[in-house]
């Protein structure tokens, strides 16, 4: 049986970005099944066929790129998501500092960054409605860095400053839309997160299974597909970031 805070979101609007794979993808399936209706947001068609597929019609694929400003503008302006959930980002090339170029060290920064601040911008512009809830993902690494991922940990960090800039002007203009961020741990169940534990295990000289062993429990798409809808139906959830991992949702500050 569905919790209550799972039946908060019946009849409402979300929108996920990067919601083909990974965590995008269990956050799209929670958020369905809280019934909420999903726009889920992804450059590839046959995946967003695949989800749509799953959940039926509680799912509006579009096929964009999430960077994409106009995306951002359009998109904000055609559903008016009461929950917006943004997920998209690219994966970093692993390798240490030396191996990088400017052009990999900044890719985050030029995807993942700007994803947040064209949306964000947007919908503070709109504004969203009163008791909306924009969710961004940061990451762990916001918090520790990340020495073989070239500029992610500093772009996700600037996703945490950028939530909190529009949680301040959200409250300076009385809008009532809540801006969080959440900044999930390193796991294997996301593209992004294998190539990350096979390279740090590499460079520790350790096999995967021995890496994870260390690493502790992984967090799943469906683990965090829950914590985002604690976030979008609990209104005691509002401390401006939180931490994910398998315990759940940490306040930071």
């Amino acid at each position: 049986m569905p919790t209550q805070e799972l039946t908060d979101l019946t009849g409402t609007t979300a929108l996920v970005t990067g919601a083909s794979r990974g965590f995008g993808r269990g956050v799209a399936v929670a958020l369905s099944a809280a019934g909420a209706s999903v726009v889920a947001v992804a450059r590839d068609r046959g995946l967003l066929e695949d989800l749509q597929a799953q959940l039926g019609d509680t799912v509006i694929p579009v096929v964009a790129d999430a960077s994409d400003a106009v995306v951002a503008g359009r998109l904000v302006e055609e559903y008016h998501p009461r929950t917006l959930v943004l997920n998209a980002g690219a994966s970093p090339l692993a390798r240490p500092l030396q191996r990088q170029t400017w052009e990999t060290f900044s890719r985050n920064w030029e995807v993942d960054v700007q994803q947040v601040f064209n949306w964000t911008r947007e919908s503070l512009l709109r504004p969203l409605d009163p008791g909306s809830v924009v969710i961004a993902f940061s990451s762990g690494a916001a918090l520790g860095g990340s020495l073989l991922s070239g500029g992610y940990a500093g772009a996700k960090a600037t996703i945490k400053f950028i939530s909190a800039y529009a949680a301040a002007e959200s409250e300076r203009d009385a809008l009532g839309v809540k801006f969080v961020s959440v900044l999930p741990k390193l796991s294997p169940a996301t593209d992004l997160g294998a190539n990350g534990v096979a390279a740090y295990a590499a460079r520790q000289g350790v096999d995967v299974d021995t890496f994870l062993e260390v690493l502790g429990p992984a967090l799943t798409p469906e683990q965090v597909g829950k914590a985002i809808v604690q976030l979008a139906a609990d209104p005691g959830h509002d401390r401006p970031s939180y931490l994910l991992t398998v315990e759940g949702l940490s306040p930071i500050s």
